[in-house]
């Protein structure tokens, strides 16, 4: 059984925390998600759209972003996200907490707290195909696949998947 985390805490994200998730350091193949401490990356983190999650024991377990930092840019270029009746979301949990069976509950809290944000009627995300682990937790929380598209990563084409799940 995962723990629950719905206690846990967010809040605008501050720059120690943002200095803190550029050093996270993701294992091959989740590398694409590896940020660093390049000015352009604490810059983006501080955008205002970003926000840390902390458990109880008030530490940093990861952040959600909402709006368009959670776009990648070659959707935005092939028009994937003007219907702006979605809200759309992106998500990082610390490294060493991956594949604990948290996604779930982490996942929730995120998604509850976004209803506070703006009206919108449905949630969208943008997951790089690849990562089964993530598609799998989206579609078991209700998401659904609707679009994709390829951006480029280090010379190469990486598919993107574009799922969408109603606002409850």
């Amino acid at each position: 059984m995962s723990p629950d985390l719905s206690s846990s805490k967010i809040k605008q994200l501050s720059l120690a925390e943002a200095k803190e998730i550029a050093l996270w350091q993701y294992e091959h193949p989740y590398s694409l998600y590896n940020l660093s401490e390049d000015p352009e990356d604490i810059d983006e983190l501080m955008d205002g759209s970003y926000y840390s999650v902390r458990n109880l024991e008030d530490k940093l377990i990861g952040f959600f972003c909402y709006g368009q930092s959670a776009q990648v840019p070659a959707g935005i270029r092939e028009g994937k996200y003007l219907d702006h009746t979605a809200l759309d979301i992106g998500l990082g949990m610390k490294p060493n907490l991956t594949g604990r069976g948290l996604g779930s509950s982490f996942l929730s809290v995120g998604l509850e707290f976004a209803t506070g944000i703006k009206e919108f009627q449905r949630f969208r995300l943008s997951v790089a195909a690849f990562n089964r682990r993530a598609t799998s937790l989206y579609e078991k929380t209700g998401f659904k696949p609707i679009d994709t598209f390829t951006n480029p990563y280090k010379g190469e084409n990486m598919e993107f998947m574009i799922m969408e799940k109603k606002k409850e």
